[in-house]
């Protein structure tokens, strides 16, 4: 017999969604049902996503700076808490915990009003638009990076880490091994939907200039936008470079272990897998994230010594090819930013979070669950 019924609320896109699964399956071991109420783009996920339901709720996003367009959005967002106010009242969760996105605010702000217990889970360094809004009415907020404070929203605070999936816990399983000589040097090159274009426009044009025994040893995985694919294909196969290009990886975690560097983007997911599974990494965040959050991901793992931060507009072919060439030739140098990856990794995060739900569900106040951690 279930322990209870927890609803995760989460954003249609994979940084939302990937720590919710996570702790879905969590819950899950331990005896609990778990449900989902996301947006409208939930069918992409319904065949994998480990829940007995899926509720899809009416949200907007409150980017427009249009009197009209901001009253449509208030309608649509206070529809969505009736629709989530009358799942909640039938499906009775212990409690609800959000991820993130303007679709978690009605079935966070339903909840508050029903007395339901009520977390967020944030998993930038600096907390969402639609998390802030949330902070003040919710019983606790679990961070990916945020501090645990005297703030009004620290002082709920409790740093769990980010959760990874299964598969980046299998991956980090596997050591990281330096590349010598003339052996074969793997490279992970991703950016996401929004942020690959700068990679499939750049790393060809640098990969021509390093030397031919450096390109000799190359074996490139990258991620590239489905409009981009021929023509990032054509490019490095005019440079005899081994090289598979897709719009996406269902295995990226094993390719992210088996990489001997990465160049990414530096989403909160992103650099969370990254620090798991313990890779060096060159992070280029995303220069038109709303909150500069990537650059704070960033930070985070560069000060532990995982990564190296470059700013988008401080890199070109030149540039990137000298870094990258530089790297290629000092494996000591890798191993030692792999060591530092690992050690800013969370692979208990999923554990840490579900602990956190529980005490929620069960009503305890924030200090007495921080007392029995630090027990």
């Amino acid at each position: 017999m279930a322990r209870g019924v927890i609803l995760l609320a989460a954003g249609g896109t994979g940084g939302h969604l990937f720590p919710a699964e996570a702790l879905a399956h969590e819950l899950i071991e331990r005896g609990w049902t778990v449900q989902l109420a996301t947006d409208d783009r939930a069918e992409r996920f319904a065949g994998h996503f480990p829940a007995v339901a899926i509720h899809p709720i009416q949200s907007a996003t409150m980017g427009s700076k249009n009197p009209i367009a901001v009253l449509g959005a208030f309608w649509k967002i206070w529809r969505g808490v009736r629709q989530a106010s009358a799942i909640i009242g039938r499906i009775k969760p212990d409690a609800v915990v959000g991820f993130g996105g303007y679709p978690t605010l009605p079935p966070l702000y339903a909840a508050t009003r029903r007395k339901v217990p009520t977390l967020i889970h944030e998993q930038n360094a600096v907390m969402g638009r639609a998390n802030r809004a949330l902070a003040a009415r919710v019983d606790a907020i679990a961070g990916g990076f945020l501090p645990q404070d005297t703030s009004a929203a620290g002082a709920k605070t409790v740093t769990t880490g980010n959760p990874v999936r299964p598969a980046v816990l299998e991956a980090a399983k596997t050591p990281y091994a330096v590349s010598t000589g003339q052996e074969p040097f793997r490279l992970l090159v991703f950016g996401g939907s929004q942020g690959a274009q700068f990679f499939s426009d750049a790393m060809p044009g640098a990969i021509a200039l390093l030397s031919d025994a450096q390109r000799r040893r190359l074996v490139i995985t990258q991620q590239a936008r489905a409009d981009d694919v021929a023509r990032v294909k054509a490019a490095y196969a005019a440079l005899g470079v081994a090289v598979e290009i897709s719009p996406f990886f269902t295995d990226m975690a094993a390719r992210m272990a088996a990489a001997h560097l990465v160049i990414s983007r530096s989403g909160a997911s992103t650099v969370s897998e990254i620090a798991v599974i313990g890779r060096p990494a060159l992070l280029v965040p995303y220069p038109y994230a709303l909150d500069h959050d990537q650059a704070a991901n960033a930070a985070a793992l560069a000060a532990a010594g995982g990564g190296e931060v470059h700013p988008q507009s401080s890199l070109s072919p030149e540039s990137i090819a000298a870094l990258l060439g530089g790297l290629m030739d000092n494996p000591e140098r890798l191993a030692a930013m792999a060591a530092g990856a690992k050690s800013a990794g969370r692979p208990d995060a999923a554990r840490l979070l579900a602990d956190l739900t529980e005490a929620i569900a069960s009503r305890k106040t924030i200090s007495d669950f921080r007392k029995g951690t630090d027990a």
